[in-house]
């Protein structure tokens, strides 16, 4: 793959992987991404994962014809994307490896060396030139800490204005896989599933990185984004503040016996009905737990229906609002509907679980069942639904 005339792809794509970190599910595959950059002096931007580091080696090898890189510049030591770099440099033994200063002691730790005859430390606004004359290809280095580790760094080529995000603006799936959905699906779910947590973080490097001009984005996983940048950054900058994305409600329910099932999808129905532009439902127990997590922060309003259960919240929602909490769940209004056979207390339980979250707007209306769905659980309902959509 070519990315311009002297910038070229050498990633690979990986369909043997079920779950991603042990436990994102990726039915598509995952790409790990890899560049060379040609000049006076050539330099490889990151390694693939381990399993791939033959493929990955013998990319490299067809691409450079004969020549040796200059440099490793390595952006992110997870180990998708760092586990061949003792194996190449045992391959070039002439390349100096580019990182930052943490960078470099998680590689003593993973490889028993830092390299350190041979590396070079860089922070923020350092500068690697790789040709000779003004209009050559340099690298200028933005510190991008916790995103989503605290010794990423990210590569702006001056020439030819690409951003080299490290793991930023990725998405699930392989390159070699047309996604009908296009970029955005996946990319929010990889994005709240890994990095949600970290919004301030992504917020700092957006701002440093506002003031460069920026035609391509290469990230180390996904495609290579090359129209519309100001889409993806965009983007970005709503995932990483907390804003809502789309007009719409997210309804996400466990149901031990049906009812509170029915009581879900019943409320479904009324905001369908009363002209709400999207209402995403979804069974804890029986959906990806991921998807459901990006629903919610898609959407401005979330509505939590489950049982009572030991004198509190059943365990699929809990740990459902422990993933929200953890990611900084907030600027969202949520409402609870509540199932108890003779003394409903989930309702309470799921509030106390948001207690350190910011900005969050809870319904007036409650609704309670207490065994089944009667008349009066669906007049509850209703004020719910009217409450929901006169926001």
């Amino acid at each position: 793959m070519f990315i311009s005339d002297s910038v070229k792809y050498v990633g690979v794509d990986d369909h043997e992987i079920d779950l991603f970190e042990g436990q994102f599910e990726v039915p598509n595959g995952m790409a790990y991404n890899s560049y060379v950059i040609f000049d006076d002096k050539i330099c490889v931007m990151d390694s693939v994962d381990a399993h791939f580091g033959d493929e990955w080696l013998l990319n490299l090898k067809n691409t450079l014809e004969s020549k040796s890189p200059d440099f490793l510049v390595v952006q992110h030591m997870e180990m998708d994307h760092s586990a061949n770099i003792k194996k190449f440099m045992e391959a070039y033994p002439q390349t100096k490896i580019v990182a930052s200063k943490m960078a470099f002691t998680i590689m003593k730790s993973m490889f028993g060396t830092d390299f350190s005859d041979r590396n070079i430390v860089v922070g923020e606004g350092s500068i690697l030139e790789l040709g000779k004359n003004a209009g050559d290809h340099s690298l200028q280095f933005v510190t991008a800490p916790n995103v989503h580790w605290p010794e990423v760094i990210m590569t702006y080529d001056k020439k030819e204005k690409i951003l080299f995000a490290a793991d930023a603006f990725g998405k699930f799936g392989a390159n070699d896989y047309d996604d009908p959905e296009g970029w955005a699906c996946e990319a929010r779910r990889y994005y709240f599933g890994i990095v949600g947590k970290f919004g301030a973080n992504v917020q700092a490097v957006l701002k440093k990185l506002s003031g460069l001009e920026i035609k391509t984005i290469c990230s180390l996983h996904g495609p290579v984004l090359t129209e519309n940048i100001s889409y993806y950054i965009n983007t970005y900058n709503t995932w990483s503040s907390y804003g809502v994305e789309s007009e719409g409600v997210t309804i996400a329910y466990t149901s031990v016996y049906g009812d509170t099932k029915i009581a879900a999808e019943k409320l479904a129905e009324l905001l369908r009905k009363k002209g709400c532009p999207k209402v995403a439902i979804s069974d804890l127990a029986r959906s990806d737990t991921y998807e459901c997590i990006e629903d919610a922060f898609r959407y401005g309003k979330l509505v939590l229906a489950t049982t009572t259960y030991c004198a509190g919240v059943f365990p699929t929602m809990r740990e459902f609002i422990e993933h929200l909490v953890e990611r900084n769940y907030q600027n969202r209004f949520i409402a609870f509907i509540e199932n108890g056979s003779w003394y409903p207390l989930a309702a309470k339980g799921m509030a106390s679980l948001f207690a350190n979250c910011k900005n969050l707007t809870f319904a007036k209306t409650q609704v309670t069942i207490k065994v089944s769905v009667t008349d009066e659980t669906i007049a509850q309902l209703e004020k719910l639904a009217d409450e929901i959509v006169s926001l």
